[in-house]
């Protein structure tokens, strides 16, 4: 039988080695599970799983074991309900193993579910429509507030609001931005094209023409401003120094969470932070101290 090699015995209070699902299991409990035992959460909000860092986290796995455990809770007739770790599960079945180290939290649906969805919200990997739909779940099924999604993910109300916008966006831009080709920048800069066939048009050229999160916010506000984001980049006369500025506000943006304009001018340059409202402003003020 394939164990999970590498996983040292330091957990003493927490360790209950189990022949079987189901036995010896209690709240809060170290168990080492058979991998068939184990049912996905339904409220995974992560629905794409990148295959090459799948494969490498699989050779890991047959070299040093599962390091860390899975997190489930005790379902009906002998198996578990996954609440983090569904990726370690996947690899350590490409790597063969029948068992997984797990550790096994009694728990209701709503706090178990709430867990699993915040878990993978604290992620840095899960693209902008799972951690769109990921909140959007909090507040169908949980009765969250924007504010209280905020609260839990240390961000602003208007950047949780922002996000859950992408939602509002066809399908077909969605799906750009799940598989990448389309960054969540550009997504919320399409936001503003009310036009859905204009919309589409418009996504589809940011792909193919590589264009910056600022030329699709200029060709979103109109037909005339739209003419001058189908002429392409800039020229190479001033193609180094446009392309630095878009950098920095992309950089700033990102950093501050926030719409951030920079403006050069002879002798001088202008910085225009956008924030939604008093409790905004203090968050960019925290963030800035921080930095």
């Amino acid at each position: 039988m394939a164990r999970s090699p590498g996983l040292g015995r330091g957990l003493s209070a927490l360790i209950t080695d189990s022949s079987s699902p189901g036995e010896g299991v209690h709240a809060s409990s170290y168990v080492e599970l058979p991998l068939d035992a184990i049912a996905v959460n339904r409220y995974q909000p992560r629905d794409t799983f990148d295959q090459t860092a799948l494969n490498v986290l699989t050779e890991s796995i047959r070299e040093v074991g599962v390091l860390q455990p899975v997190l489930v809770r005790p379902g009906t007739e002998g198996t578990y309900e996954l609440i983090a770790g569904e990726r370690r599960c996947r690899a350590a079945k490409q790597a063969g193993l029948d068992r997984i180290p797990a550790i096994v939290r009694t728990a209701a649906d709503a706090d178990a579910l709430e867990q699993a969805l915040l878990e993978n919200l604290h992620r840095e990997d899960l693209n902008a429509i799972e951690e769109a739909s990921a909140c959007q779940q909090l507040i169908d099924e949980f009765g969250f507030t924007q504010e209280a999604v905020a609260r839990r993910l240390g961000r602003s109300r208007s950047a949780v609001a922002n996000t859950l916008r992408l939602l509002q966006l066809p399908d077909e831009v969605k799906a750009m931005v799940v598989d990448g080709s389309l960054s969540a920048g550009h997504a919320r800069a399409l936001l503003g094209v009310d036009n859905r066939k204009r919309l589409i048009t418009l996504a589809k050229k940011a792909v193919r023409d590589g264009l910056t999160v600022r030329m699709v916010e200029t060709a979103a506000r109109g037909p005339e401003t739209a003419k001058n984001a189908r002429r392409g980049p800039p020229s190479p006369a001033n193609a180094n120094r446009g392309a630095a500025v878009l950098e920095l506000e992309s950089l700033l943006s990102d950093h501050l969470d926030t719409k951030v304009d920079v403006t050069l001018g002879k002798g001088q340059g202008k910085l225009v932070i956008q924030f939604a409202d008093l409790d905004d402003l203090e968050r960019i003020y925290r963030v800035m101290l921080d930095s």
